[in-house]
C-alpha cells in the first residue's frame, strides 16, 4: 500500500467517512480537521512509519503531507 492510500485511509477513519474522496489536493480545512486532529494524525503516521515529521514543514494539503512522510522516509 502506498504513502497516500494510508494516509487517506487513516484521514477517512478518524472522520469515518470514505478515503476514495480524498485527494491529493484535498485541503486539511476541508475535512474538517483542527490543528490537534492534524498532530495526532502526524503521530500516527510516524508510528506508522518509524519516521520524525516536521510539523513546521507541513502545508495545507493531503499532499503536501505525502511529500513530507516521502522525504522522512529517505
Amino acid at each position: 500500500m502506498d504513502v497516500f492510500t494510508k494516509i487517506a485511509q487513516a484521514i477517512a477513519q478518524r472522520r469515518g467517512s470514505d478515503a476514495s474522496q480524498i485527494t491529493p489536493e484535498t485541503r486539511f480545512d476541508e475535512l474538517q480537521l483542527d490543528s490537534l486532529d492534524v498532530a495526532e494524525l502526524i503521530m500516527e503516521l510516524e508510528d506508522e512509519f518509524s519516521i520524525t515529521i516536521d510539523m513546521a514543514q507541513l502545508g495545507a494539503t493531503v499532499g503536501d503531507l505525502v511529500n513530507l512522510v516521502n522525504e522522512a522516509r529517505k
